[in-house]
């Protein structure tokens, strides 16, 4: 059993262990609302000190990288959308309205083509946003090709992160158990 350190108790939310089976790595985690530091036992107060530091900064600029930069309003959500095809999709109509919607079951995105309206699963919030952007890419798609065609697809290539977007996708459905279907007609690009 690993030896907690003393220094705990001068940083609130950080718990520090020492390990005599530890011989150079340092290694930290959350654990609940706290962070766990892993040391070598042998370290001394002062490289303690500094490690922590270091490994707490780490941490943190891990997490910010990982946290979502999507829009968290329907009006930024719509933006997005409007920036995303005039890169990708200029030919494409603008939408009426672009919202985010409670988590759809066996979907990220629907749009209704006739109504010119997309809706975007809240799931997709705490996604990278490059993934969001292809969900927004496809859906746009939709307002000019309402099928899953050859038409489409080409149109939804124009995302250069398509593919890339579509395997991610895949493998967070099938991680949490969810019933999102990949789209069983799309095309590998070529």
């Amino acid at each position: 059993m690993p030896d907690v350190s003393s220094e705990e108790a001068a940083r609130p939310g950080v718990e520090v262990r020492r390990s005599a089976r530890r011989r150079r790595t340092v290694t930290a985690y959350r654990e609940g609302d706290r962070v766990v530091v892993l040391v070598p036992a042998r370290l001394s107060a002062a490289d303690e000190q500094h490690w922590v530091r270091e490994m707490l900064r780490r941490l943190e600029r891990g997490e910010s990288r990982r946290r979502s930069r999507a829009p968290k309003s329907d009006a930024s959500l719509a933006e997005r959308a409007a920036d995303l095809a005039e890169r990708h999709l200029p030919e494409c109509p603008a939408p009426a309205s672009v919202r985010w919607v409670r988590p759809m079951r066996t979907r990220w995105a629907s749009c209704t083509p006739a109504e010119g309206t997309i809706r975007v699963s809240e799931r997709l919030r705490d996604m990278p946003t490059w993934v969001l952007d292809y969900v927004l890419v496809h859906e746009l798609a939709h307002l000019l090709v309402p099928g899953h065609g050859e038409d489409f697809w080409r149109l939804v290539h124009r995302y250069p992160r398509a593919e890339r977007a579509m395997g991610f996708l895949q493998g967070v459905s099938a991680a949490a158990g969810l019933a999102i279907e990949p789209d069983e007609d799309a095309p590998i690009a070529g």
